[in-house]
């Protein structure tokens, strides 16, 4: 999850639903309330052990940002110089994602039908949007954390990409591999606070509306593809601080002729529906309840 909320395009959401664990990472979030805060408060930690599955977050998270940390420089890297590769392969998962969440879905009919084609065009639209230029005032950063949080709990819609459109990636990974941690702890409280704000809003929707939120899910995660196309022609790009290219408006193409890079692609492309194939073949499919 860590790894694929480093690549604009790529959701650690998708990536929780290959493995099965989507929907028990939302409802384990979703523990951390008040009478969590009670609890520690009253040092009463047997009643914390029991209220939060605090195992199962510190191997999600500890993983993420373990990844995060020890892998920017090399995401960094990847993007700039090998972006048809690592595109290719996430593209490959992907694909693979589309199905399984559309087996969440416990029956078809219009609703479901109409949720997916429209957030499939929103997200289609979304993935084409140019990047603004935002101002890296404390309230903006911590506003852009929040906004690359709840994007990366959902499938389809990366967090990466939506600091991205927000001018904000760039800015906040160089934050990260330069341990500047004053930033890092801003953008911190704003996941923080837009986590745990946004997955009960979640939740509900899984509660009440399960076959339109999961046909929703579906519709972001194959408009999506649009941004991780491996094949895109760059109409302007910008330079960083760091004497870095980056990209901010482009458009996809198909390859008129083989070559070895067009191959190596598609072996990963091939290479991620296999992955995700077999780490999600006996991955427990589960629904939230009221």
């Amino acid at each position: 999850m860590g790894i694929a909320n480093s690549i604009p395009g790529v959701s650690g959401g998708t990536i929780a639903f290959i493995f099965g664990i989507y929907e028990d990472l939302i409802v384990a979030i979703n523990s951390i309330d008040i009478t969590l805060v009670k609890y520690i408060l009253k040092r009463q930690w047997s009643q914390v052990k029991d209220h939060i599955p605090w195992r199962f977050l510190i191997f999600i998270f500890g993983g993420s940002i373990l990844a995060i940390f020890s892998l920017s420089r090399i995401i960094s890297w990847l993007l700039v110089n090998e972006p048809v590769l690592i595109n290719a392969f996430f593209f490959g998962l992907i694909v693979a994602t589309i199905p399984i969440i559309a087996k969440s879905i416990s029956v078809w009919n219009i609703k479901t039908w109409l949720w997916l084609i429209v957030t499939t065009v929103a997200m289609y639209l979304l993935a084409g949007l140019v990047p603004v230029n935002t101002p890296n005032s404390i309230p903006i950063v911590m506003l852009s954390g929040a906004l690359a949080i709840c994007a990366m709990i959902l499938p389809g819609i990366s967090g990466a990409f939506i600091l991205l459109l927000i001018g904000k990636y760039q800015y906040i990974i160089n934050a990260v591999s330069d341990r500047n941690l004053f930033t890092i702890t801003i953008v911190g409280i704003g996941c923080i606070v837009g986590l745990l704000t946004f997955v009960r809003v979640l939740k509900w929707l899984f509660s009440n509306y399960h076959d339109q939120t999961m046909a929703s899910l579906t519709g972001l995660v194959i408009g999506s593809m649009r941004k991780i196309w491996p094949w895109k022609e760059t109409l302007r790009s910008i330079t960083s601080h760091k004497g870095e290219v980056l990209p901010i408006e482009q458009v996809n193409f198909i390859p008129a002729e083989l070559t070895p890079e067009i191959g190596g692609a598609i072996g990963l492309f091939v290479f991620g529906l296999v992955i995700a194939a077999a780490m999600s073949m006996d991955a427990p499919r589960k629904v939230i309840n009221k």
